[in-house]
């Protein structure tokens, strides 16, 4: 199989298999998909979803959580990972959103990166998410996921991933494969132990290729 009929059958398996894919973290609006995806690096959204409306209900807008101190926010995102940072990111970031962008979330990649806790994966879920852009975040599970399967070759970055990644899949698709890959490296091909069995991409998967020769 080669490469790019690896992407068509896995994209035509997503395509109606998981047409809706989408973001499992709980968000109203913008900022508080920004807050969410800020506190989900390293910790898991089950986790997020959990913490963030305590934080939503406190500071329902940026003004509001760029009023916070850093010791009214820390309790309420104690039990997150790095909950230092996190407490500091989010209170700078409210900060910028405000003096900066009249506390709305700005919408390209360029201006998101800018905020504190905000990196290209962030910012490429923030405008996929709520925009559709055609920006592909690459985090741990789609690096794995991406790379197992075979649609990476030697990418060891995950820029290198995101260009490759992004040269294969239609354009208009972009902002759904990253669910897509995500769920799938979620629930399946998890890290230590992928459940091949029950994976409906198998056929087009060159590890499965290599366990089964």
């Amino acid at each position: 199989m080669t490469r790019k009929e690896r992407y068509t059958y896995i994209i035509d398996y997503f395509q109606k298999n998981a047409p809706n894919a989408e973001t499992e973290l709980i968000y109203d609006n913008p900022y508080q998909l920004l807050v969410a995806v800020i506190l989900s690096a390293q910790c898991t959204d089950k986790r997020v979803n959990l913490t963030t409306p305590a934080i939503f209900h406190r500071y329902p807008t940026a003004e509001k959580l760029s009023k916070a101190s850093f010791d009214e926010l820390f309790p309420l995102i104690r039990s997150i990972s790095y909950p230092n940072n996190k407490t500091k990111h989010l209170i700078g970031m409210a900060n910028m959103l405000v003096e900066n962008f009249e506390g709305n979330v700005p919408m390209t990649v360029s201006e998101l990166i800018t905020l504190p806790g905000v990196g290209r994966k962030t910012a490429n879920v923030i405008t996929s998410v709520v925009d559709e852009q055609p920006n592909m975040a690459v985090d741990t599970h789609v690096f794995r996921v991406s790379a197992r399967i075979g649609l990476t070759l030697n990418a060891t970055t995950p820029l290198a991933a995101e260009k490759q990644l992004i040269k294969f899949i239609p354009k208009n698709l972009i902002h759904k494969a990253h669910h897509w890959l995500i769920l799938h490296g979620r629930y399946v091909c998890i890290a230590r132990k992928p459940k091949c069995d029950e994976c409906g991409i198998r056929e087009a998967c060159k590890y499965f290729e290599k366990l089964n020769h």
